[in-house]
């Protein structure tokens, strides 16, 4: 009897163990698949994990050689990484420095891998929120002007670098005279609160002035007085020049609703402007500088630069342009070597 108890023990226990074995072979396969799962979430990580890179783009306003110089700089990155591998944060201040400082704080508060600036007053504004995040200009005629530097020799340093669209002002003051060599008078539209449009108006002023003209300087402060200083110099000029300013190239229907009917012809820094309200322009492409702002991102992104030593680009080429409109209005031919600005 104690026998056959004693064997039926020793059953149950060799059923219970087989049983804690198979439990443990089902656990197995359990950890397994689960194994296979965490492999392929591995997988499915490295591809989630796989580099994005974050990118903020604060432009000043909306206009067309800002538009060209975004477009150009998404081109470039999204060749260089591919649609999925860059997320961009594209934000339009609408004309407001201080919606720029607003939207640089969002980008520094989520700490993006780098800041594009469109326009000097989002660089001023980038410059001002960060000095660990890459910042990357485009649209800025003079960066030793806008960042304040004394001595600037091309190559900010720190974590600031980019593409200028300053066309030579010699040559665009060299423009009035081969237009207008009978003129005698030149006045310089800007606003004051923009740097890089004073440092402009001086230079061409200089040049002018070499030439034989003589120059007044018309500033205005904001949109308020706009209209009135335009007015001002229309009436006191034979010929208006207005450099790559922001503030002119988003109201350059006001500059154009006051010169053309006073026959009043207008050299301008830039394309956007000319097509607004000149006669004729050294013009640059502000899709390529953008794109080249593109590609200077790729290179600080992936390690094979250092933005604190990589200098200033500059337009490789400058091509002029005449507003075929406004010169058919006030009876202007263009001189020889100059194409006509296609209006899209």
């Amino acid at each position: 009897m104690k026998k056959n108890v004693l064997a039926l023990i020793l059953t149950l226990a060799m059923a219970l163990s087989l049983a804690a074995c198979g439990g443990g072979s089902s656990g197995g396969s359990d950890s397994s698949s689960g194994g296979s799962g965490s492999s392929g979430d591995s997988g499915s990580s490295s591809g989630g994990d796989a580099q994005v890179y974050n990118i903020g783009i604060c432009q000043l306003a909306p206009h067309p050689a800002l538009d060209a110089a975004t477009e150009g700089f998404q081109d470039a990155v999204k060749a260089a990484f591919g649609e999925d591998g860059v997320k961009i944060d594209l934000q339009n201040a609408a004309g407001d420095s201080n919606t720029c400082a607003t939207i640089i704080n969002g980008f520094v508060s989520g700490n993006v891998d780098l800041i594009m600036a469109n326009a000097t007053d989002a660089l001023q504004a980038a410059a001002s929120g960060t000095s660990d995040i890459p910042i990357l200009g485009t649209s800025i005629t003079e960066y030793g002007v806008a960042l304040g530097l004394k001595d600037f020799t091309g190559t900010v340093g720190s974590n600031i670098s980019g593409t200028s669209d300053l066309a030579p002002l010699d040559q665009q003051a060299a423009m009035v005279k081969e237009w207008f060599p009978d003129a005698k008078t030149v006045g310089l539209i800007y606003c004051s609160a923009e740097k890089n449009s004073q440092y402009q108006v001086d230079n061409v002023q200089e040049s002018l002035e070499g030439l034989g003209y003589t120059c007044t300087q018309y500033p205005f402060s904001d949109t308020n007085d706009m209209a009135s200083v335009v007015q001002s110099a229309a009436d006191s000029s034979d010929v208006l020049y207005v450099p790559t300013d922001n503030t002119c190239a988003t109201n350059a229907g006001i500059i154009d609703n006051i010169c053309r009917p006073m026959q009043k012809p207008i050299i301008a820094g830039e394309e956007g402007i000319c097509n607004g309200c000149g006669v004729a322009t050294l013009s640059i492409s502000y899709y390529d500088i953008g794109y080249k702002t593109g590609e200077m991102a790729a290179e600080i992104l992936t390690g094979k630069a250092n933005i604190s030593e990589m200098p200033i680009e500059y337009a490789p080429q400058f091509t002029k342009k005449y507003n075929e409109a406004i010169c058919a209005d006030l009876g202007l031919t263009p001189p020889e070597g100059y194409e006509a600005i296609v209006v899209e």
